[in-house]
């Protein structure tokens, strides 16, 4: 029985990007006169009076992964040896959620210390998220559109699904998502495989780092014999480095500062100039939507008419429970915004006595099917010792990128790929140990001679023998040296939607003793392929670069793999890049999908189901702003539906 049951016009389960979104366009204005009672339910606490809480949980962190600055906390005191940490129980926690100390190859599939339980899984699912008010807080801020062809995957593979709308139509929807999350870009620049637009960009773009103008330069010229591996439909004889739209002010917009170039976009941009959706959340409460947080749904309800009838929550007090209580919130639109793994998760928890025992909006099989990431291969390296220094760990993370090979015929075999220039050094890549992340880790090499970094090699300084460890002048001559000709690349690999790859129940639970998520994930040879390409990619720009190659897989990756390339055995690998999509994909076909092209739940009409588990392909580009211009289109559907009951 429920202690509460909150009466509302329309509840919105999530308040990340979609459910932000959709919240903020439903307060705006009154229809037919009347404005909508929304409430927002929120799994973990809500907005902060300030961030400053945020900035100290990650100054003080031992560790500073993705998720360092944002609760619940990621390790406790380990019982058995007070100087030590160990990785929290999920067990233990009312809301917990993936990071990236669970992802090693000693405990990513331990349910003991990994929240998503991965025990009969292929390969690690490498992405994290969070679940606090404003959802994934620590994303990168990248916002490239979706290409045209992206719409429509089946002119290169027959078996790959069709989007229900196609670019033309989403167009107007990503003018909209531009403006509200306050997007930084170059319209000509974004001109490329059919991207059109119809407004501009409300700011200027970042500028390009010395990064991304040394790298540019060694690839404004290349012959076809040395791009032919990229099966383009014409020579490739140039590529253009193109500034990466995103959404970081570039000048004061909105009440909010211009980027000042902290290199600390993730997890968390200490002078709030990236966007968050904590700010349309805001503005949505101040409109007078409701927000609870700390509160779970546990079961969405189903009547006799089929009809969304209400949804059981359950709210707590500290990150560990306990449980204060059992809720209902009963509406007349519901809209699941809690991204592509808590979505699932919730609507097959959601047995309503065993008439939904498949769980709901799941007629056609399909909910938790096709979980896709962009999978990354990362790659780092050093400039030459006579080339002048980029100096990285200057401006944003990333302000450039290459998406012109983003599509083409090649799509039907391999997948494709976008790459972006790192600004950071090697701080994403030599990092998260013991000894914290570039540039410390190359900096206690030579303190204490040791070569975490691989750098302390007197082939790579004149000052230092192999293994050495220096002070005063010579350490300080070296680390002026070799940090400034650091450099990091990424290849982000399209992946192609798999039914096996999947989101079901776990028979291991949570603080609230709700089953947590169980992951199935593999990567198929289509990705795989890309990869191959990227690798080659990679040779072609460091031999044009002249540079050291550092990347390496370590010893025991989950995520590594071989392939043969060129005649040679070549171990690769691959990482998470935070982007869950693909879980309740829409569709034209109620047997085939999960929602209609409106996000609308082909079998409860008043079920909405947003987000980027609604792609039912993925394409190269970042889910961020398609999935914000689907939410815009979702909350146009509401507003009709609600203006039609006059």
């Amino acid at each position: 029985m429920a202690d509460d049951c909150v009466m509302c016009d329309v509840a919105i389960i999530g308040s990340g990007f979609a459910g932000s979104l959709i919240a903020k366009e439903l307060s705006r204005k009154p229809i037919n006169g009347k404005r909508l009672d929304i409430v927002i339910l929120e799994a973990g606490p809500g907005v902060l009076p300030n961030f400053n809480e945020y900035l100290a949980r990650f100054y003080k962190a031992t560790v500073k992964v993705p998720e360092s600055p944002y609760p619940p906390a990621l390790t406790e005191p380990d019982p058995n040896n007070k100087d030590k940490v160990i990785n929290i129980n999920p067990a233990k926690l009312a809301a917990g959620r993936p990071n990236s100390l669970t992802l090693s190859a000693s405990n990513w599939k331990d349910p003991n210390q990994a929240y998503l339980d991965q025990s009969k899984s292929n390969r690690p699912f490498k992405s994290t998220y969070e679940r606090l008010a404003g959802g994934t807080s620590h994303w990168l801020g990248q916002t490239p559109r979706l290409v045209p062809n992206d719409f429509r995957m089946k002119m290169y593979d027959k078996n790959l699904p069709n989007w229900p709308i196609d670019y033309n139509t989403i167009s107007p929807y990503y003018d909209r998502a531009e403006a509200e999350l306050g997007v930084s870009g170059d319209v000509e620049e974004q001109s490329f495989c059919g991207i059109t637009f119809s407004k501009n960009y409300p700011m200027p773009r970042i500028p390009p780092s010395l990064s991304d103008q040394r790298i540019g330069a060694a690839l404004a010229q290349l012959s076809a014999e040395e791009t032919n591996f990229l099966g383009m439909d014409k020579p490739v004889t140039g590529l253009r480095l193109r500034s990466l739209p995103v959404a970081r002010n570039s000048q004061p917009y909105r009440n909010r500062r211009a980027c000042a170039g902290n290199t600390n976009c993730i997890p968390i941009c200490p002078i709030q100039a990236k966007y968050d959706p904590t700010i349309t959340l805001n503005e949505a409460t101040n409109n007078g939507a409701r927000l609870k947080d700390r509160t779970v749904a546990s079961e969405i309800l189903v009547d006799e008419h089929n009809l969304v009838s209400g949804i059981n929550f359950i709210t707590y007090k500290d990150e560990a429970g306990p449980k204060t209580g059992n809720g209902c919130i009963k509406a007349k639109i519901y809209v699941i915004a809690a991204n592509g793994i808590e979505t699932p998760r919730l609507l097959l928890m959601s047995k309503n006595g065993g008439r939904t025992a498949n769980g709901v909006a799941n007629s056609s099989d399909m909910v938790g099917r096709n979980l896709m990431d962009h999978p990354q291969y990362v790659t780092w390296g050093l400039l030459p010792a006579n080339s002048k220094p980029v100096y990285p760990y200057r401006g944003p993370l990333i302000t450039s990128a290459i998406g012109d090979l983003c599509d083409g015929p090649f799509r039907a075999t391999r997948a494709a790929f976008r790459v972006s220039f790192g600004n950071e050094g090697w701080n994403f890549t030599v990092g998260g140990g013991a000894f914290g992340a570039d540039p410390h880790v190359t900096t206690l090499d030579f303190i204490n001679g040791m070569n975490s970094s691989g750098l302390n090699k007197s082939k790579f300084s004149q000052l230092a023998a192999d293994n050495s460890a220096l002070l005063g002048a010579g350490l300080a001559s070296t680390l002026s040296d070799l940090i400034p000709r650091q450099f990091r690349i990424a290849f982000a690999c399209e992946q192609n939607p798999d039914p096996n790859n999947r989101v079901t129940l776990s028979s291991v639970s949570d603080g609230l003793n709700l089953p947590r998520p169980q992951i199935a994930y593999d990567i198929s040879d289509y990705t795989r392929q890309g990869i191959v390409t990227a690798f080659r990619m990679k040779g072609l720009i460091f031999g044009k670069l002249k540079a050291q190659d550092f990347t390496e897989r370590h010893d025991g990756d989950p995520a590594g793999f071989e392939e043969m390339i060129d005649g040679k055995s070549v171990p690769l690998t691959y990482g998470g890049a935070g982007h869950v999509m693909g879980t309740y994909r829409m569709g034209d076909d109620p047997k085939t999908s999960v929602v209609d092209s409106w996000q609308r739940s082909h079998d409860h009409r008043n079920l909405y189901l947003v987000g980027s588990g609604t792609f039912p392909t993925v394409g190269t580009a970042n889910p961020t702003l398609t999935l914000s211009a689907l939410a815009f289109r979702t909350a146009d559907s509401i507003v009709k539906d609600f203006s039609s009951r006059a």
